[in-house]
């Protein structure tokens, strides 16, 4: 069946090959939400498996991700009337101090596939920038990653900035990065810490209507 070679495409990070395996897909009169869910969703959860396994490295991951893009680039537009959690949004960084941006990018390229809205705030983010633009967007979710044990003390002065200003009773805070635990998330008062951006990608995927719904953080 032609899921099993989008899947495949996928895998092996072919953007091309993804992008005309999708519009074959279409054309064959696939419906959107099953070329998505069947194709391109289980071509990155076969790729997050052997991330796990350490079976792939990350560049592999990115290119695995831009390969589902491109076919999403196609599917997307198709999906205006199916259920989606569109109305979800999120505002990611990496805190200030810190120029890595692959951890942060490859969330980005995972997270969209759930249909949330992403506020990418790239690298070096401040507390108050983090703060201004949570009180402007009003998102559900904020993201924070770090990759050095330098900087991340500064996702504490994010969380402490929006406290200070009222900003935090009503947003999940997740932080993730190579130098983060789940021990020193709960310290500084996130929410949530993911090892991985599949594991990121999986909670929205679950989470997100009922976060909505209840305006707030889970129990």
């Amino acid at each position: 069946m032609i899921f099993r070679s989008i899947i495949k495409s996928i895998a092996t990070g072919d953007a091309e090959q993804s992008l005309l395996l999708t519009k074959r897909a279409l054309a064959q009169g696939f419906p959107a939400e099953s070329v998505l869910e069947k194709g391109l969703i289980a071509g990155m959860d076969r790729v997050a498996e052997k991330f796990r396994e350490q079976r792939v490295m990350v560049p592999e991951v990115l290119m695995a991700s831009r390969a589902m893009h491109a076919g999403l680039s196609l599917v997307e537009p198709l999906l205006e009337n199916f259920e989606k959690k569109s109305t979800g949004k999120i505002v990611m960084g990496t805190v200030a101090g810190d120029l890595h941006d692959i951890g942060l990018s490859l969330v980005k390229m995972l997270v969209m596939s759930t249909g949330v809205e992403i506020i990418n705030l790239g690298v070096d983010v401040t507390p108050k920038k983090f703060a201004s633009v949570v009180r402007k967007e009003k998102p559900q979710i904020l993201m924070m990653s770090a990759l050095l044990t330098t900087t991340m003390t500064v996702m504490k002065e994010v969380i402490d900035e929006l406290e200070s200003l009222g900003l935090r009773k009503n947003l999940i805070v997740i932080v993730g990065g190579a130098p983060i635990n789940d021990g020193y998330a709960k310290r500084i008062g996130a929410d949530y810490y993911f090892e991985d951006a599949f594991e990121a990608r999986a909670f929205i995927d679950e989470n997100l209507t009922k976060i909505i719904t209840k305006k707030g953080r889970l129990n």
